[in-house]
């Protein structure tokens, strides 16, 4: 692990590519991440048509480096605007700019710098050597398991629904729909394509992330109120300060643990991680401390970054370990990995290993390069967080249409594109859970050529998934996350009655 990590290290070094995309991931995650109303996500999103000529490598290195960037950059317009620049800042916003108005918003940006550091290096090392572990049990598994794999991944759904579990079952078997139009991966027949040649090959996976994220989003903004707060000038970021340090060192530790294995959790994400590590803070306070909180107090700034950031990296445990995405940005990060002809998993650590620990090394020089860039970058934002929604808005649709049509040159993924957007515009108006319909449309290919294979194998025998113990131990654990949260609702109803029936 330590030469292949090396290796990796060497790659990013070396090649003026990847040292090139290392430093537009920087660039990008920077300003994508700080400036209100433009999400890791949606960058994401739109930089995966940019990397479809690139090698694997940079075009890897450009993706994660921009999500592991934004999980810190939306904390600097969260402190100086309270408006986070990403979901994952909002806890950011209850310390962090009431110390920035009490004259301390460097002093509050440097908290959130060195925390945000720490958590993702913590991060990114419990990455490096928990991902290569799991793989490595994971490759002794066959088709039943691969296919109880999938089922597990579609189970996310139930975190990513929220209490709207119904909506997210309609999302993913939406997706699962799209996935089967086109040519049958094993029998070569065409399937609900209505005699369009366009649809032979199926609808491609890109202009369906990029209608649904970053059109959609566009459409929803355009309708928004884009008055931008002044932000608060002259500020002379601190990074560490002893005195400080003192103070956050061991709130820095513990959310960074917390932020690694809730992000590792599928579905659960670094906003959750926030929340939770912020509440443990106030928990774990004197009760003369606790009123402090939300009113400047540098333990909560440092308990949302540091949880935050780790968590970010735990995420992609899952998702490269095991093929399964932990959350909206991880479930577009594997689409791009199938776009590359790549499926993340097991196999992938097997057959580009190289690739795997350049992506990690790639990641921790991210994490690092926060101390450097942070400060110059905080001057630069101050100057252009003033952009207007009106100008930066277009601009986003001519990066989504020129994105869409250069993956293969296809008119036609400009209008499923166009058309993406307008129903997920549409369903974000009922609170539709988006990230649902892309893991049916990721994961609908593994999960029906894994279930054809298993059921072929066992010449018909649909038990060969129950009488296989680790398909069978996976298919129980997604059933688990599947009904948990109604199990859940229906136990504290209960609760609730039979406390009213005591009153």
């Amino acid at each position: 692990m330590f030469e292949y990590l090396i290796t990796g290290l060497l790659n990013v070094l070396t090649d003026p590519m990847n040292i090139v995309m290392l430093l537009a991931a920087i660039f990008i995650g920077y300003i994508g991440g700080a400036i209100p109303g433009v999400s890791g996500t949606m960058l994401v999103v739109i930089m995966i048509p940019v990397t479809y000529t690139l090698e694997p490598e940079a075009a890897f290195i450009l993706l994660t480096g921009i999500y592991a960037i934004t999980s810190f950059s939306g904390a600097i317009s969260a402190i100086l605007l309270r408006t986070p620049g990403t979901p994952e800042a909002v806890v950011t916003t209850f310390d962090g700019y009431p110390m920035a108005q009490q004259g301390n918003a460097g002093r509050a940006l440097g908290i959130a710098i060195l925390c945000s550091v720490v958590g993702g290096v913590i991060g990114t090392l419990c990455l490096i050597t928990i991902t290569p572990a799991l793989a490595k049990i994971a490759l002794s598994f066959s088709s039943p398991e691969y296919f109880a794999l999938a089922v597990m991944g579609l189970t996310v759904v139930a975190s990513l629904s929220g209490k709207e579990l119904a909506k997210g079952l309609i999302g993913v078997l939406f997706g699962l729909m799209i996935a089967v139009i086109g040519m049958d991966p094993l029998t070569g027949t065409l399937r609900f394509t209505f005699g369009t040649t366009a649809l032979t090959s199926g609808i491609n996976l890109i202009p369906v992330i990029i209608g649904l994220f970053a059109l959609s989003e566009f459409l929803k903004k355009s309708r928004d109120s884009h008055v931008v707060q002044e932000a608060i000038s002259n500020v002379q970021t601190k990074i560490f300060e002893l005195e400080i340090f003192k103070k956050i060192y061991s709130t820095m530790a513990r959310s960074s643990i917390i932020g690694v294995f809730i992000g590792i959790l599928p579905g659960v994400g670094a906003t959750t991680a926030s929340m939770l590590s912020y509440s443990e803070t106030v928990r774990w306070s004197k009760e003369k401390e606790k009123a402090t909180y939300g009113k400047g107090n540098p333990k909560g700034i440092a308990a949302s970054e540091a949880s935050n950031n780790a968590a970010a990296m735990g995420t992609l445990v899952p998702l490269l370990s095991l093929g399964i995405p932990g959350g909206a940005t991880a479930a577009v990060l594997l689409g791009a990995f199938i776009l590359h002809g790549m499926q993340p998993g097991p196999m992938l650590f097997k057959t580009e290993p190289e690739l795997m620990y350049t992506i990690f090394a790639a990641l921790l020089l991210a994490n690092i390069a926060m101390l450097i860039v942070s400060k110059p970058f905080i001057k630069i934002f101050q100057r252009v967080v003033n952009i207007p929604y009106y100008v930066l808005g277009p601009l986003i649709v001519v990066f989504c249409v020129i994105g869409t049509y250069t993956v293969r040159n296809n008119y036609t993924d400009i209008l499923i594109m166009v058309l993406f957007g307008i129903l997920g515009y549409t369903l974000e108006k009922y609170r539709f859970p988006l990230a649902t319909i892309i893991l049916g449309v990721v994961l609908g290919p593994l999960t029906e050529s894994e279930f054809r294979r298993s059921v072929e194998m066992a010449n018909g025998d649909f038990s060969v998934f129950f009488t296989r113990p680790i398909s069978l131990t996976l298919l129980i654990i997604s059933a688990l996350m599947l009904f948990y949260p109604m199990i859940n609702d229906y136990f504290k109803k209960r609760k609730l009655k039979n406390t009213d029936i005591a009153v």
